[in-house]
């Protein structure tokens, strides 16, 4: 990764991975890569294969009780996980330790919201079998999953995480009222968008978002997320419903 600058007391995210060499990725390209290279975030991709035993640095092993796969060893990770959390607060509202994780809750925009208040966090990249439950047990690693997926690693579910969280980051996007508009800001989908010209193939702008009178654009908006989000996603328009009484 190049080098970049980086601004006094900016977040900062520690990676722990066997492929340090995919990050940034695609976080650093866009507004993202931009304020990467400004310095309003860090990146710190820590390689776990430096931590491996023996002379083949071996990170895994084989599960206890038998079984297909191979396990992350406790010991590699330990050093590794211990190492990354030097001069980091040990308080998890303040720097998060996450474990990617299929079996972990669901992510959600409110927990990128949380970390993005944060100082910064840890994550964990996972892969083979999983890691040895006792890692996640001493270090009180949350684990947060992308999905009822499976990946071969977790280096993609980490990119997710932090494009999502990153973006929340003040400074990194520009406009902060386009985060409080968007999908899942206050419990609903996005409204739909549109931009020039006003006639594409027959289909037109509706016309009061040509109106200009913002109250009217505002109810149409708010009417038609509800719309979306009843009719994509239930469990989500129950939860709204149930917030708002």
């Amino acid at each position: 990764m190049a080098d970049t600058k980086r601004l006094h007391g900016a977040w900062c995210a520690k990676i722990v991975t066997l492929f340090p060499e995919v990050f940034p990725g695609v976080l650093g390209a866009s507004l993202t890569g931009r304020a990467l290279k400004d310095g309003l975030w860090a990146l710190e991709p820590i390689d776990l294969r430096s931590f491996g035993t023996g002379k083949h640095r071996q990170v895994d092993d084989t599960p206890a009780g038998g079984g297909a796969g191979l396990v992350m060893r406790p010991d590699v990770l330990g050093r590794a996980l211990s190492m990354a959390a030097k001069g980091t607060p040990d308080d998890p509202t303040r720097w998060p330790r996450v474990y990617l994780s299929p079996r972990g809750k669901p992510f959600t925009q409110a927990d990128a919201q949380r970390f993005a208040r944060a100082e910064g966090m840890t994550l964990l990249c996972g892969r083979f079998e999983g890691v040895d439950e006792r890692v996640i047990e001493e270090y009180a690693l949350e684990e947060i999953s992308l999905g009822d997926f499976v990946l071969t690693g977790g280096e993609i579910a980490a990119q997710a995480v932090l494009d999502a969280t990153v973006r929340l980051i003040p400074g990194v996007l520009g406009n902060a009222a386009s985060t409080e508009e968007e999908s899942f800001s206050d419990g609903l989908l996005e409204h739909p968008q549109y931009t020039k010209p006003a006639e594409w193939k027959g289909r037109k702008i509706p016309d009061v978002l040509l109106s200009g009178h913002h109250g009217d654009i505002e109810k149409w908006r708010r009417a038609e997320a509800e719309r979306l989000t009843r009719a994509r996603r239930p469990d989500l328009w129950a939860d709204y419903q149930k917030r708002k009484g």
